[in-house]
């Protein structure tokens, strides 16, 4: 997603001829959205709070329309990715109770459904989260519930069939020990576990992996307005030097 900004911003900012509407830089830009909205599905059951989680999202998506619309007035953003996942996420109490099997029918019903209402027109702004669209509508990020509440509740499928003992999978997949075992190991005097390379290199990993999760929120939050000030300090220095 970080990538695919920079295209974006080199795109919009510079005057680069790159298409990121179709082709290459499309589908990479939406399939790390996809991604990402994946993995909210699964962090979500880790959340101790995601009604707090989910007010919180949406109260960032709504400064992130109120600067949009105050920047770019003729597309901001009403519903972009962080509107649709705090919701998502307030809806993830409800959602998690329901058996697989309708979860699984939902997810189906879902996706099949974006298609008639992408067609379908009406004369309000308000049915924008849940995928009808007004005449004329043009923003610079539109998720709405229609069709990519799927992709969140995959990741809900996910996360009740492989993390409900809330056990990483990068510990099952290495062998390696979670680390209350290895604490309790070492305690005993047992050997420390992974002293080889291979042990480090994914205790490392995990550790990325673990602080990435935690701060993804400020990492998205973040990382635009960062590209946004390096790319026009580039195009200054540019200018400056030719």
């Amino acid at each position: 997603m970080v990538v695919f900004h920079l295209v974006f911003d080199l795109a919009e900012f510079v005057g680069l001829r790159i298409n990121y509407l179709s082709g290459f830089w499309y589908w990479e830009g939406k399939t790390a959205a996809l991604l990402f909205i994946f993995l909210a599905g699964i962090s979500s059951g880790f959340s101790r709070n995601n009604i707090k989680r989910g007010l919180k999202v949406l109260a960032f998506g709504f400064l992130i329309t109120l600067f949009t619309y105050l920047v770019f007035p003729e597309q901001y953003i009403r519903f972009g990715i962080l509107h649709f996942l705090g919701t998502c996420m307030l809806l993830f109490p409800l959602l998690l109770r329901l058996p697989n099997i309708l979860l699984l029918i939902g997810t189906v019903i879902i996706a099949a459904a974006a298609l008639p209402l992408q067609k379908l027109i009406v004369n309000t702004f308000w049915l924008l989260p849940v995928g009808l669209m007004y005449s004329g509508y043009t923003s610079y990020d539109y998720y709405p519930l229609v069709p990519y509440l799927a992709v969140f509740i995959l990741g809900i499928l996910s996360y009740k069939t492989y993390y409900y003992r809330r056990q990483s999978l990068l510990v099952a997949l290495t062998g390696e020990k979670a680390p209350e075992a290895e604490k309790q190991e070492q305690g005993k005097g047992a050997p420390e576990n992974g002293n080889s390379s291979n042990g480090r290199n994914t205790r490392r990993l995990r550790t990325w992996v673990r602080y990435i999760s935690k701060n993804s929120l400020a990492i998205y939050l973040l990382h635009q307005p960062v590209l946004v000030a390096l790319v026009f300090l580039g195009k200054e220095l540019v200018e400056a030097l030719g």
